[in-house]
């Protein structure tokens, strides 16, 4: 049975197969869940990245997690909110697709996720939820997955993830 849950919490802390990372197509050290990934992670981390470099928008990458708990980070684009006019929702979808199907290939069975492209990225958080939530659901059987959650920084990030749950 998989499971699907929700936390309010900092993702650099979770004991998991992986963690997944809000970044950018250089996959370079940046602001919010990038940043703090980037930092827990350890100096081994731009390296690693630079090495996977580039990663287009709904596309994913995976590296080692160096110093965090997680033995994978899996580092994914979402789309920057123009709107909601330019194919937002179907790249928001893939960077969620494309992280389950990384962490299939790899045979994980753990991942937990952020909020993708809520933060400095402007996406309305009700509707990404919605799509984090469907896309994540809808991806995980068939696969190697067991269990994903959506780690949350804020309550008011936790209480939308919920509601799309």
């Amino acid at each position: 049975m998989i499971m699907l849950g929700f936390v309010q919490g900092d993702i650099t802390e979770q004991v998991v197969d992986a963690i997944v990372n809000a970044s950018n197509e250089a996959l370079s050290d940046g602001a919010g869940v990038n940043g703090a990934i980037h930092r827990a992670a350890g100096p081994d981390l731009p390296a690693a990245c630079r090495a996977v470099a580039p990663c287009p928008t709904g596309e994913a990458r995976i590296t080692p997690g160096f110093e965090l708990p997680a033995r994978f980070i899996i580092h994914t684009v979402g789309p920057v909110w123009h709107g909601g006019g330019h194919g937002e929702a179907r790249l928001l979808e893939s960077a969620y697709q494309h992280c389950i199907e990384l962490a299939d290939t790899n045979g994980l069975r753990t991942i937990a996720f952020p909020a993708l492209s809520c933060g400095i990225f402007g996406y309305p958080v009700g509707q990404a939820a919605r799509i984090a939530v469907t896309t994540v659901r809808e991806a995980l059987p068939g696969t190697s997955l067991e269990r994903a959650t959506f780690v949350l920084f804020s309550a008011d990030l936790l209480e939308a993830f919920r509601a799309a749950g």
